[in-house]
Formats: C-alpha cells, structure tokens, sequence
C-alpha cells in the first residue's frame, strides 16, 4: 500500500484519465487545509444520523445581516462580514474576533442544507442526504418459470 505522504501525485495524475475534476478537489482541499484564517471562526460538525448532519459555526457579534450562505454544486460556502463601526471602538481588551470571514466545505452528492439558524452566536446548518428514489437499490423479485 501507497502511503499517501509518498504518491507522486504529479505523475499519478498524468495515469488517470477522466478524474481531473476529482484531482482538481484535492487540490483544493489540500490547498484549503493549510488554513490560511488561522482556524476562524472555528466549527464543529456533528453526524445525527446515517443521514443527517450538523454544522455549528462560532459567529458571535455577526447578525443574520452579516453573513451569507451559499450552495453552489456541492460546495458549500458560509461567509461573514464585520459588522459597519466595529473597527471605530477603542478596545482595551479584544478576546472576541470580529473580522470577515470565508468557509468551505465540500458536501457528498444528494446533501443539502434543510435549515440555517442563528441562535446564541452559533450558526447551526443542519444537512441531510436524500437519495432519489431511482438511485436507490432496488430488490428484484424472483418469479418461478411456467
């Protein structure tokens, strides 16, 4: 087995035909796993079920007017920006971040976000995956030959 620490990617691109959009996304996750915001705002993401998912952000002093929700694909993007006058106070003391913001997080086919609510400074997203009932497997009944 191929440790993933010791894959020519390059090379193992070049081998693979039809995957580049596949290639393209590692990528991007590599690329967004160096975590240039420096961990903010930090999350949690929590399983409900086989089919069902949480996504709970820590976005306190951000308003519903501050932030900003999109699905495109299956890339899900969540960003916040500074609420008007919040560079104008003169802090002693800033423990709590207040600067704008961009996540992302790529979502498995048939995943879609059910509800966003803001409540108590969390931003909680609950996701849930709806198969299409023609892409379900199907039991094929056996019938006895006349």
């Amino acid at each position: 087995m191929t440790r993933v620490t010791t894959l020519n990617l390059p090379t193992f691109h070049r081998s693979m035909i039809g995957f580049e959009s596949l290639f393209d996304e590692m990528d991007r996750v590599f690329e967004n796993s160096t975590d240039r915001s420096g961990g903010y705002p930090p999350y949690n993401i929590a399983k409900i079920s086989e089919d069902e998912f949480m996504i709970s952000i820590a976005v306190a002093g951000f308003g519903m007017d501050n932030l900003k929700i999109e699905k495109d694909k299956n890339i899900l993007t969540i960003e916040g920006t500074q609420p008007k006058g919040a560079d104008e106070v003169n802090y002693v003391h800033r423990g709590i971040a207040g600067r704008n913001f961009s996540r992302q997080f790529t979502l498995a086919e048939h995943v879609d976000v059910k509800t966003a609510k803001l409540e108590k400074g969390m931003l909680n997203l609950h996701l849930e995956r709806e198969v299409p009932e023609e892409l379900k497997p199907k039991t094929i009944k056996i019938v006895e030959a006349e």
